[in-house]
């Protein structure tokens, strides 16, 4: 797809759909999401595609869209501020609910994601020089991670479907990530995690530094690879039918890499113009949204 006005970020629909969220030519609204048939003509030129225009929620919340989940059961797109503090879901009427508020900082990228079961994932920078950022001050169910001078993300997980009153707290909800109080502060990568994605039952995270590291039932958190060192910022993840997982090191790494099953790291693009959000389709086909040149780019990376 070409001439589309700043893609960001990539999901697939239900039916194989490929849904785009981009930041628009102009920067006058929160986001704007367009939908490509993979099984029509290609490429498609965006500028005769139609479009979803989401305005701004009004003064003085003029947060952009970073981060985008579709649910392949009902279609609906869950969409986090970037940089801001809130989850929101866009379902097919077209209509834009708050779904969690009560975030300290939400990154772009990768921040969110959906599990097996239809459980939202999100990642909240939730460390004690940054919780004025939230709406609320921390809960006292959190207070233990000031206590123990935690520098750090919060995972949590939210069941979308469960029946009570929209938007949800997420600064009370339980983590699910640190677990049972003790946010180990030892251990140093932890508190650069950006990144998640769904594996199975399991997650996979990716710090700043480029530490894909995989989060277990159990709340073990363990590494898996280490990619090339660099500033990895607004970065995405894909999680491949046998395993494979596929990072977009974001604008200044500017390139794709694939981890096998076994940990084995190779490149599978450079030299790109601001990658972001990427996905992989049926066929083993990877996309790339291609910020800096507006367009969509489809690799044959294989099964």
């Amino acid at each position: 797809m070409t001439g589309i006005p700043r893609p960001i970020q990539l999901a697939l629909d239900a039916k194989g759909g490929l849904v785009v969220l981009g930041q628009g030519w102009r920067g006058d609204a929160a986001g704007e999401i367009y939908r490509i048939d993979l099984r029509g003509s290609l490429p498609v030129d965006g500028t005769r595609a139609p479009r979803v225009v989401i305005p701004f929620a009004g003064e003085p919340r003029k947060t952009s869209f970073g981060s985008l989940a579709v649910d392949p059961g009902s279609g609906d797109l869950f969409l986090g501020e970037e940089n801001g503090n809130r989850v929101y879901r866009l379902g097919t009427d077209h209509r834009l609910q708050v779904m969690a508020v009560g975030l300290n900082h939400l990154l772009g990228g990768s921040a969110i994601a959906l599990d097996p079961r239809g459980r939202l994932v999100f990642i909240d920078y939730a460390s004690p020089e940054t919780h004025l950022r939230s709406e609320t001050p921390l809960p006292p169910s959190l207070d233990w991670l000031t206590q123990e001078g935690y520098r750090g993300p919060v995972v949590f997980r939210l069941d979308v479907r469960e029946q009570r009153p929209l938007p949800r707290r997420a600064d009370l909800l339980v983590p699910i990530f640190p677990q049972g109080g003790r946010a180990g502060t030892g251990r140093e990568p932890l508190w650069r995690l950006i990144s998640v994605a769904s594996a199975g039952d399991d997650l996979i995270l990716l710090s700043a530094v480029g530490e894909v590291l995989r989060l277990g039932a159990d709340g073990a958190l363990r590494l898996v690879a280490r990619l090339p060192a660099g500033h990895y910022h607004r970065t995405n993840l894909a999680v491949g039918p046998d395993g494979s997982v596929y990072v977009c090191g974001g604008f200044h790494i500017r390139q794709i890499f694939r981890i096998s099953p076994s940990g084995e790291v190779s490149i599978v693009a450079t030299e790109l113009g601001d990658p972001g959000g990427i996905v992989l389709d049926g066929d083993g086909a990877l996309y790339i949204a291609e910020t800096a040149h507006h367009r969509i780019l489809r690799i044959a990376v294989g099964r």
